[in-house]
């Protein structure tokens, strides 16, 4: 992966922010960067071979339009999603990815709430933090599972078919958001050990109820979903604070992690 002295310090940055690590020197930003590089890159070789919807109003407008790197592929019309490296907006920038979407990308440092044009990340979103997704007619969606649902409603091929389909879509995103994602919050917020001992306890036994109902490589199917998308970032997110999960999990994992799409979105994300 090449990274230019600006947009290097740019994802150092983000990364370090979201990881809660203060980044005071250049020197420490890159020891901070390089660990959080070094820790994927080992776990996704080794994979790789292994076969709420928000307007403008809400949201703030969208500043002025720069040049930045566009990525075209099947439809003409392009977003934008802002994210930080390894947060939960990966999930996104894979499903766009994976979607051969026609998208912008732009790093946020969550902690100065600048994104790595300069740009107030407030005025994108008054909430402040990722994701959030600048549709081409200028309104912001902020929300994983609603970004994520928009998402697979512009390509139903990361949906699930059947009358029941996008509601056992979102069924799964809420549980992965609203369960599985906020219980790791003493981990990524320097909790106790007391707290984050019984937050483990809890994310491994919320994880053990995916298992009862796969029965195929996927969570519906032999291809994935945006919920796998989002599953995988929890399932990357228990490598790294060293949560034991069920086998058929680590499986997903390894599934997911070798897949074209998400490596680039990583490697995009200075991850690997």
């Amino acid at each position: 992966m090449r990274l230019g002295a600006h947009g290097g310090l740019r994802t150092i940055v983000s990364a370090c922010s979201y990881l809660g690590i203060g980044a005071p020197t250049c020197r420490c930003r890159g020891r901070a960067f390089r660990e959080v590089r070094t820790f994927w890159s080992g776990f996704l070789l080794e994979a790789a071979g292994q076969d709420d919807v928000q307007r403008t109003a809400l949201g703030g407008s969208r500043p002025a339009a720069k040049q930045r790197n566009a990525i075209g592929f099947r439809k003409g019309k392009t977003v934008e999603l802002y994210y930080s490296p390894l947060a939960c907006s990966l999930a996104d920038h894979i499903a766009l990815q994976e979607a051969g979407a026609s998208f912008e990308r732009e790093t946020v440092n969550l902690k100065t709430k600048r994104t790595a044009s300069g740009d107030d990340f407030t005025v994108i979103t008054r909430k402040g933090y990722v994701p959030a997704l600048v549709l081409d007619n200028g309104e912001t969606l902020t929300e994983n599972v609603a970004v994520l649902d928009w998402i697979a409603s512009q390509y139903p091929e990361l949906g699930v078919e059947g009358p029941l389909g996008r509601t056992r879509v979102l069924e799964a995103l809420t549980y992965v958001s609203t369960e599985i994602h906020r219980s790791f919050k003493p981990m990524w917020h320097q909790g106790s050990d007391a707290e984050k001992a019984k937050a483990s306890a809890a994310i491994a036994m919320q994880f053990d109820l995916f298992v009862d109902g796969m029965k195929t490589d996927y969570m519906f199917g032999d291809k994935p979903s945006v919920a796998d998308f989002y599953l995988f970032v929890m399932l990357l997110w228990v490598v790294r604070f060293h949560i034991p999960i069920p086998a058929p999990l680590e499986s997903l994992r390894a599934r997911m992690a070798a897949r074209p799409a998400v490596r680039v979105a990583m490697e995009r994300e200075g991850l690997v």
